[in-house]
């Protein structure tokens, strides 16, 4: 038996310039970190001595007899580009709902890929694992995401990403004391909007208006190295990084009118109301968690704002994707 623990992640700045389509032609950056809830996925061998050959269980179970009779598009991919001979039993469970914006689908292949190789008795690096993941995601199943999500999942931790025109990207560790991390994480608040949506769908209408949003999406690149001259200052004013995060956030809106909806404007606008310096709803927009920028002392006032929603309290981690149980 094999676990693989893989973290969500949250994006602060320099979404959407981790497209494929936009970074071959101006590079991009993100600033970003994993938090502490998890996707797990658990695989074994398979004895002989079943009707099927797989058995595959999630929100539904599916047990089938060959890999391309598999429903799930992640794990049919990843089957087959590992080319899996050998029967597999594979669960996942995650700590929050799929489809909310935290990066569930990259976490779920991150790990996916973490736990075959590890079946096999391959060690893998925090690189191999981002670069496998993104080639499946993009190349394999042909979904509209980014590389973002996938380097998170792998790598852990609070860093800047910067993509290549060529192709490859850098992951940098910010270098931030302990008690500036805390302060800033005591800042953050997430809440579940109740919607979960498709992210490749969304995506693909942002994807499309690339050529006219290159003003927006060169503007959303500079706020990262704005957001890590802010972390890096003697004294990091809390209040600014909020406030970018507001700007980052109105600029994000303009890239696709899927982004946003009525109810997710109108919770955002009741937590400014309540006090908060800005926020963002994570992922490619439509739906899912959002995230919201406040001064410790006054978060009450935005929880009561926002109490029908679904608060999530959490903490950055650091340690990427790993093996949780090792029993080939």
């Amino acid at each position: 038996m094999i676990i693989t623990k893989t973290p969500f992640r949250i994006s602060f700045f320099g979404g959407g310039t981790d497209y494929p389509t936009w970074c071959k032609e101006h590079g991009g950056a993100v600033l970003s970190t994993s938090i502490d809830k998890y996707c797990y996925i658990s695989c074994r061998l398979l004895p002989p001595f079943f009707d099927h050959k797989h058995r595959i269980v999630y929100s539904k179970i599916e047990n089938v007899t060959a890999i391309e009779n598999i429903e799930h598009p992640a794990v049919r991919a990843i089957f087959q580009w590992m080319n899996v001979s050998e029967g597999i039993e594979v669960h996942h469970d995650g700590d929050l709902p799929a489809r909310s914006g935290l990066g569930s689908s990259s976490a779920f292949t991150v790990g996916l890929i973490h736990a075959l190789r590890a079946l096999r008795g391959l060690q893998s690096s925090k690189n191999e694992l981002a670069k496998s993941a993104c080639h499946v995601e993009q190349n394999v199943i042909g979904e509209n995401v980014g590389s973002q999500d996938q380097i998170a999942a792998a790598y852990g931790g609070l860093n800047f990403i910067e993509f290549q025109q060529s192709g490859d990207f850098s992951v940098k560790p910010v270098v931030l004391a302990m008690e500036k991390q805390e302060r800033l994480n005591d800042h953050m608040m997430l809440f579940f909007t109740g919607l979960t949506r498709i992210a490749s769908e969304i995506a693909a209408d942002q994807i499309q208006n690339i050529p006219n949003r290159v003003s927006e999406l060169n503007s959303m690149r500079a706020m990262v190295d704005e957001a890590l001259s802010l972390l890096s200052s003697q004294s990091v004013n809390y209040s600014d990084f909020g406030r970018l995060l507001h700007e980052s956030w109105s600029l994000k809106r303009r890239l696709s009118a899927t982004i946003s909806t009525s109810r997710i404007d109108y919770f955002y606008d009741a937590a400014m109301k309540a006090g908060a310096k800005g926020g963002k709803l994570l992922g490619a927009g439509g739906g899912g968690f959002l995230l919201i920028f406040a001064e410790p002392e006054i978060q009450h006032r935005i929880r009561e704002a926002l109490s029908d929603l679904i608060y999530v309290p959490f903490r950055f981690e650091r340690s990427g994707s790993e093996l949780a149980l090792y029993q080939p």
